[in-house]
C-alpha cells in the first residue's frame, strides 16, 4: 500500500460511509470533509471541517476528492477550495444529463471555466449505480482505473 493514496470524501453521507470504508480496504488513507453536523456517521482516518486543514496532505497533488452530495449549500465553497489545491482528481455525484449545481455555484464564486472543467461528473463507472454501495464501488473502480492509466469506462468531462 502506497502512502500517497489519499481519498477525500466531501460531506457525510451513506455514499461517503461506504466509499471511505472500502477505500481504506483498497489502501487509501481516508479523509472526510464535513463542514457542518453530520447526518450519517462516517469513519475516516481523519475528519476535518474544510480544505484549509488539509494543506500538507493535498500539497503532493495525489488526492482523489469525491463530493458525495450535490444539494448542500456549502458545495460551491468546498469545491472552490478543493480546486485551489493540486488534487489529482475531483468529482461530484450527479446526473450527467443535467448541468450540475456545482457549475453555477463555482461560476458565482468567480472560479474560471477551465477550473470548473476539472470537476468530473459523473463520478463513477457507468454501471447503472443507484444505491450508496453501488455508487461507491463504481467510483472506487473508476479511480483505480484512472490511477493505473486505464480507461475503465470513465466518461471524462465536466
Amino acid at each position: 500500500m502506497s502512502a500517497d493514496r489519499l481519498l477525500v470524501a466531501v460531506f457525510a453521507s451513506s455514499t461517503a460511509e461506504v466509499l471511505l470504508r472500502w477505500g481504506a480496504e483498497l489502501g487509501f488513507r481516508t479523509v472526510l470533509v464535513e463542514p457542518g453536523d453530520a447526518a450519517v456517521e462516517v469513519r475516516a482516518d481523519r475528519t476535518v471541517r474544510g480544505f484549509a486543514e488539509l494543506e500538507d496532505e493535498l500539497a503532493a497533488g495525489t488526492a482523489d476528492v469525491v463530493v458525495t452530495d450535490h444539494h448542500r449549500d456549502e458545495l460551491g465553497e468546498l469545491l472552490r477550495d478543493a480546486l485551489a489545491h493540486p488534487a489529482r482528481w475531483v468529482g461530484v455525484m450527479g446526473n450527467p444529463r443535467q448541468e450540475g449545481p456545482h457549475v453555477a455555484a463555482l461560476t458565482a464564486l468567480g472560479v474560471p471555466a477551465e477550473e470548473i472543467a476539472r470537476v468530473h461528473r459523473p463520478i463513477g463507472l457507468d454501471i447503472g449505480s443507484k444505491q450508496a454501495a453501488e455508487i461507491a464501488v463504481s467510483t472506487l473502480a473508476g479511480l483505480l482505473a484512472d490511477r493505473n492509466g486505464r480507461p475503465g469506462g470513465f466518461a471524462h468531462g465536466g
